[in-house]
This record gives C-alpha cells, sequence and structure tokens, in this order.
C-alpha cells in the first residue's frame, strides 16, 4: 500500500473519556489506555494510519491535560504537531485549525479526520476504503464520511441518509440526522439507506476552509489569525488569546449539516459504506460487547483479575486487577476497581457513569477526576 503524498491523518484527541470512569481521569483519558489489547487507543489510531501516511504527517488535537502522556506514547510524532486547546471548542474550531495550519503548508493537503478512541477490526480494509475516500476528497470540493452499515436501531449514534450512487461505491449524502429516539431509529435501519456516522471524514484542506469561511466566518477569521503565527514565536500566545473566542460547535452542525440542506447533488458530500468491523467503544458495556464477541469466555464473564471463582454468574464485566475475584449468583454487573474509587452497576446503566464525572466535578472532588 503506497503513502499518500499529500494526506495528512489529523487524530482529535481532547475528550475525557468520562464513561469509562473511574479508569479514565482527566490525565489519563480514554485514548490514552489500553481497552483493547498492549497498545493505547491513540497507538492504535496512529498506526492501523501508517500505510497510508508518514509519521511526519501526522497531527493531534487534545487538551493540556492529555499533552504529555500523548508525547511521550507517541515520541515519533513532531512535538509541534501536537497541539493542546488552551479552551475545548468542540470539533469545528480543532479540525478548522488544522485545516488553515495544513493549507498553508501544502495547498494541495487532503485532511483524514479521526476520533483517537475507535476499534477497527480489519486493518487492510479500513486503510483500503481510506484510500478510495483520499482519491474522491482530493477531486474536487468533495467531502467524504465514512458509513457504518447499523446492525441494530442504535439511538447514541448519529445517522447518514444516502441518495444515489456517486461513483465506485461512494453514494451522495442527503442529510445527517444527530441521535434519533428509538422509533426513529428502528425506521432508519428498516429502510436499508441509512449509515451510522463514524465521525471519519476526509476532504482538502481548501475544502473545508472554505466551508467553515462559509458556514462559520467568525470562526474561520480567528482560526486562519492563528494559523498565520505557526512557527513563529508570537503562536502560543495567539493560540491562547484568541482560540478561546471560536464558536463551541461540532463540524456537523458548523459544516455538513447546513452543507448537506443544498441538496444531494449540491452539496458535494458523499457517504462511502465501511465494513471493517468498526466500534466506538462508548461505554463498559461497548467494552464488555467487543470482547466478549471475540473471545466468547465462559458465560459472557470478564474478568480482569489474579484469580477468579465464578458460580452461576453471567455476563458480568470484572476490572480487579491485583486482587481475587469471586463471583456468585451475579449477573450483567460492571464493577471496576482502582486505587482510589470503586464502581459498582449493571451493564443496562453503564451509560450514565458520566454522571459520576459530573457530580465530581460538582462537588470540587478533583483528586478523583
Amino acid at each position: 500500500m503506497e503513502k499518500k503524498t499529500n494526506f495528512y491523518p489529523v487524530i482529535l484527541a481532547g475528550g475525557r473519556g468520562t464513561r469509562f470512569w473511574p479508569l479514565s481521569r482527566k490525565k489519563r483519558a480514554k485514548q490514552l489506555l489500553a481497552l483493547d489489547g498492549k497498545e493505547t487507543m491513540i497507538q492504535q489510531a496512529v498506526a492501523r494510519l501508517l500505510p497510508l501516511a508518514p509519521v511526519k504527517k501526522f497531527w493531534v488535537i487534545t487538551n493540556e491535560d492529555s499533552r504529555p502522556a500523548i508525547l511521550k506514547q507517541l515520541p515519533k510524532l513532531p512535538k509541534a504537531q501536537v497541539l493542546a486547546e488552551p479552551m475545548g471548542r468542540n470539533t469545528a474550531p480543532a479540525i478548522g485549525l488544522a485545516a488553515f495550519l495544513l493549507l498553508r503548508e501544502n495547498p494541495d493537503a487532503v485532511i483524514g479526520l479521526f476520533p483517537s478512541d475507535h476499534v477497527i477490526a480489519d486493518e487492510k480494509r479500513y486503510c483500503e476504503t481510506l484510500e478510495r475516500g483520499i482519491e474522491v476528497a482530493s477531486n474536487g470540493a468533495n467531502i467524504v464520511v465514512l458509513g457504518i452499515r447499523p446492525n441494530r436501531a442504535e439511538t447514541g449514534y448519529g445517522y447518514i441518509e444516502s441518495g444515489g450512487l456517486f461513483q465506485g461505491e461512494a453514494l451522495h449524502v442527503r442529510r445527517f440526522t444527530e441521535k434519533p429516539n428509538a422509533e426513529t431509529a428502528a425506521e432508519f435501519v428498516a429502510a436499508g439507506n441509512y449509515f451510522w456516522n463514524s465521525g471519519m471524514f476526509l476532504w482538502s484542506a481548501r475544502t473545508l476552509a472554505d466551508a467553515l469561511r462559509e458556514h462559520l466566518p467568525k470562526t474561520a477569521s480567528i482560526l486562519e489569525q492563528i494559523a498565520a503565527t505557526f512557527g513563529t514565536s508570537k503562536f502560543a500566545a495567539t493560540f491562547r488569546r484568541l482560540y478561546p473566542k471560536c464558536e463551541n460547535i461540532s463540524v456537523d452542525y458548523a459544516v455538513l449539516e447546513p452543507r448537506s440542506a443544498k441538496g444531494e447533488r449540491a452539496s458535494h458530500i458523499y457517504c462511502l459504506p465501511a465494513d471493517f468491523g468498526w466500534n466506538d467503544l462508548g461505554s463498559w458495556t461497548a467494552l464488555h460487547e467487543h470482547h466478549v464477541a471475540k473471545s466468547t469466555p465462559q458465560e459472557g464473564n470478564l474478568v480482569t483479575s489474579s484469580g477468579v471463582f465464578l458460580l452461576n454468574a453471567r455476563e458480568n464485566y470484572v476490572h480487579a486487577p491485583g486482587k481475587f475475584v469471586a463471583a456468585l449468583g451475579v449477573s450483567d454487573l460492571v464493577v471496576v476497581e482502582t486505587a482510589d474509587a470503586l464502581l459498582i452497576t449493571t451493564r443496562h446503566h453503564a451509560q450514565d457513569v458520566g454522571k459520576v464525572v459530573k457530580y465530581l466535578d460538582e462537588k470540587k472532588m478533583s483528586k478523583l477526576v
């Protein structure tokens, strides 16, 4: 597989991963954890893209809490290309800054936007899909989104409604819908032309910069000012002073929705169906399901411990390294122990773990977040 001359992977790594508390903390966010193997999530994200781009072309947008750990985990990345936002402003300013920076470096740059915490089962097919997407994105003012074929009526994802065939496997996009209710999600799945929005996009730096100038002009102007100082002594201060003035908005709301409103032929947004075993590991429940699908453990129990005894126990997830675990007559539990905290919930309620972090923030219990 050839490395693409003008391809620049941009990895967004600014989230806290609150639903993976108590393992995930401000300085050890979800993307810095090894949840699926020995490498951390962000290390895996970089490794699977290396067939397409040399490490010197990678950029990471993160925060001050995570940057030191990312530099340690990814020592080959140029330090100047691991940018820490002075304040979180959502995905539009983050990827927008990368667009204006790369437009100055290479007018033909094609950007791949990748979250830092996804799991990909078939990395060869993943790269092949991206190769096709890069080709579409580099040929005009096109935006490519990787769409995941839904296997259930999931309400936690955004959906892409596809239209007619564009070229190859790429489909025109009619519209984006954010996290529908259960009834609507079921209708989307039954319709057959809807995909989950993976959050992975391909576009030229010029296309994204122009789209931001059109749909988010105030923020675009700020980002251009910041980018103009990159590589100079003024960059850090300019970044710190101006970036918080950007609008706090996702790229989906800022660019994709207004652009798709132009109509499926005029928007130049295309969905590339992706079939490479994708999972965003959004909760302890999702992590449990992912590992059960891979390893089919006894009665669906996944236990990290120094020893274990199970009796009439089913579908439990227990993380207690260094401890002997005995689980008797319990089902569907999630138990996660760290040195200073213990989480006990059910697989059904694991989506609510973020509320614990919100409570700890409100009570200013900073040592636990």
